[in-house]
């Protein structure tokens, strides 16, 4: 069983294809459906029937229910859904667990899960990672914290291998003096 995450699927969302959107999807889709189609395809390539994964929000906006529910059954794997800010059709569905935040650990590796990406969150100076969507791509990651979305992982989820493996080649969320920045910095506020 593997362990994967993603976020801001926009499923049936037809706006989201527009030129003007941030995402530029446009650029990929000729169609909602086209979108669709290969999210769902892409997403079953790497997810198997026994594999986990966890969707930081936004799994689908301004479909149907029926739409919605018939692309979350055509997806492989144990679902769990970290509420985004468009989840109106996303509580629906019948996901293994709703959370609006989630930390747990996956291979030995502490994780915070959060539909939007925080400055600071819990245990990150004890090596644990953040991982977020909202951004569709436009707020840069770091080597602890990372856009899961979609629209930075060719429009399907990824492992925490290969999150790893970019954050490697990201900088450091605090580049100069790490543990001690942070100590000096509590020191200037006292």
């Amino acid at each position: 069983m593997a362990t994967w995450f993603t976020s801001d699927q926009h499923y049936g969302h037809a706006g989201i294809l527009k030129p003007t959107m941030h995402c530029r999807r446009d650029l990929h889709f000729s169609s909602v459906e086209d979108m669709d189609r290969a999210m769902v395809e892409r997403w079953n390539e790497v997810v198997g029937p026994n594999d986990e994964v966890w969707c930081l929000g936004d799994f689908a906006y301004r479909c149907s229910e029926e739409y919605a529910k018939g692309i979350f059954n055509s997806l492989n794997g144990g679902k769990h859904l970290v509420k985004g800010n468009h989840e109106k059709l996303g509580v629906r569905m019948p996901w293994l667990s709703q959370q609006d935040y989630k930390e747990l650990t996956v291979d030995g590796q502490r994780l915070v899960l959060f539909h939007y990406g925080l400055r600071v969150w819990n245990q990150m100076r004890r090596g644990s990672l953040h991982l977020y969507g909202h951004s569709h791509g436009t707020l840069v990651g770091c080597s602890q914290s990372l856009d899961v979305g979609v629209d930075c992982w060719n429009f399907r989820p990824v492992s925490l291998d290969e999150i790893r493996a970019r954050m490697a080649t990201l900088p450091p969320a605090y580049p100069e003096g790490g543990q001690d920045a942070d100590e000096n910095a509590l020191a200037e506020c006292a």
